[in-house]
């Protein structure tokens, strides 16, 4: 017999998560890639990737239930106009998640959720550390140290080589 594996509820009540995802759909199909926790971004994939599916067919039906789900005229726009395009044949396996490192605050699990067409492969520029995001933090002394620090005289260097000769 199957046995259905439930899905996340992330803390939520169901009006609640529906909102969350819906949200989250929304800013992923306007921004092409969106920051944010890792069991959201995976309940989120799910979501997305139906989204486009049905999208591919291209009706106004479809557009309708899309609609339905997102309630923004932006994303769906962007979506039937400019990501449907780009997919093309693709069969499913339009997001990828890059998980991320832990968050500074509650240490919760992070990742990014992209749409695969739209984004450059992943760099390590993109996985950033515990000690980077604690750098970042509004006040750190090193955060300051870093924009107070002069620039290196490596211009000047070149007018004077050039001079001597």
């Amino acid at each position: 017999m199957r046995k259905v594996k439930p899905a996340r509820k992330l803390g939520r009540t169901a009006a609640h998560r529906k909102a969350t995802l819906s949200n989250l759909s929304t800013q992923l199909l306007i921004h092409k890639r969106i920051e944010t926790t890792e069991a959201k971004a995976k309940e989120t994939r799910k979501v997305v990737e139906k989204i486009i599916t049905k999208a591919r067919k291209g009706t106004l039906h479809a557009q309708r239930e899309i609609f339905g789900q997102l309630r923004d005229k932006e994303a769906v726009r962007a979506l039937f106009e400019e990501i449907v395009g780009r997919i093309g044949d693709r069969n499913g396996g339009y997001t990828r998640i890059i998980k991320l490192a832990p968050r500074f605050g509650d240490a919760a699990k992070m990742a990014v959720i992209e749409l695969v067409d739209y984004a450059e492969a992943p760099s390590a520029k993109q996985k950033s550390t515990r000690q980077d995001r604690a750098k970042r933090v509004k006040g750190s002394r090193k955060a300051e140290e870093v924009a107070k620090a002069p620039e290196a005289p490596a211009a000047e260097a070149p007018d004077a080589a050039e001079s001597a000769e």
